[in-house]
């Protein structure tokens, strides 16, 4: 212990979790070459590598993989020792709030966070990752998010979690789609004969409506598929495609782009939003705000 200086410790901590020495010295406010010293420093004191490049930035070795967790928890009991007893003042604040959540989500849910950080605390920022399931769970552990946004089932003990929403399923689709055609009932047959826009984090030609889909038997075409949201209203609008997706992301496409909705007519149950967040922020007093902001978002959704 004597050979190392403690402030090392939140450069390691915070190295592991960007794996760059650039993006480190830009979350601690310190030069590259600072950062570049400190590793050499600690590289030194504990005999090891630590981190070494790879093709995708630094790599931790063995033992850095080893240190990661009980430094990241060394770190967050410090911090909650020297927070003791402070309280948060969001108009004087200017922290940097980061979440992650899907698409979906924060076409309508960050503009609300956006502006009620505007106004309740104008000297914060806030940085969004989009992230499917396990990239969310993965940031969380990481320490690059404050906040998972999502539809996140199975959370591991050390996160803490709580349902925000539940929605139903909505198709959306241009105003004169055939569809809508007077005196046609829509039916889930009607849905599936046209071709479909389908958004998916992971890359992959599928989403939760594939999976619900898939359980009765039953299947849509993709006609196109992308990583998020940014063309989907042309899409639709210019072509029948047809898009299944939660109700806050329909009422946007409704609201901000002119396109119909109508529930999916097919029962297949509503989908839960979660709010998750690691147990060590259980008590930071500026997390307990932030999440509280999210919350009034959602119950102002469901109302």
């Amino acid at each position: 212990m004597r050979d190392i200086d403690l402030n090392l410790l939140r450069v390691l901590d915070t190295l592991l979790a960007e794996r760059s020495v650039t993006r480190t010295g830009q979350v601690l406010g310190r030069s590259q070459p600072a950062v570049s010293n400190a590793l050499q420093r600690l590289r030194a004191a504990l005999g090891d590598d630590l981190l070494v490049r790879g093709p995708d930035g630094l790599v931790p070795t063995p033992r850095a993989e080893a240190l990661r967790g009980p430094l990241r928890d060394a770190m967050a009991l410090m911090a909650d020792v020297l927070r003791a007893g402070a309280a948060f003042d969001p108009a004087a604040s200017s922290a940097l709030f980061r979440i992650s959540t899907p698409d979906r989500q924060s076409l309508a849910v960050v503009p609300s966070l956006v502006t009620r950080l505007q106004k309740l605390a104008p000297a914060t920022t806030l940085h969004v990752m989009t992230a499917d399931r396990q990239h969310a769970l993965d940031l969380l552990d990481d320490d690059r998010t404050d906040l998972a946004l999502g539809w996140i089932d199975g959370e591991p003990h050390h996160l803490r979690h709580e349902v925000l929403i539940e929605e139903s399923l909505y198709c959306v689709f241009r105003r004169g789609h055939p569809l809508l055609a007077r005196r046609r009932r829509l039916d889930i047959a009607g849905v599936l004969s046209f071709p479909h826009v389908v958004v998916s984090a992971t890359g992959t030609r599928t989403a939760i409506f594939d999976d619900l889909l898939a359980a009765r038997g039953l299947s849509r075409r993709a006609l196109v598929t992308v990583s998020n949201f940014t063309a989907v209203p042309q899409l639709l609008a210019g072509s029948d495609m047809v898009g299944v997706f939660t109700r806050l992301a329909a009422r946007v496409f409704d609201s901000a782009f002119g396109l119909a909705t109508r529930p999916v007519p097919l029962d297949v149950g509503r989908l839960p939003t979660r709010m998750v967040w690691h147990a060590r922020f259980d008590r930071d007093p500026a997390h307990a705000w932030l999440r509280e902001q999210v919350r009034t978002i959602y119950r102002d959704f469901r109302s």
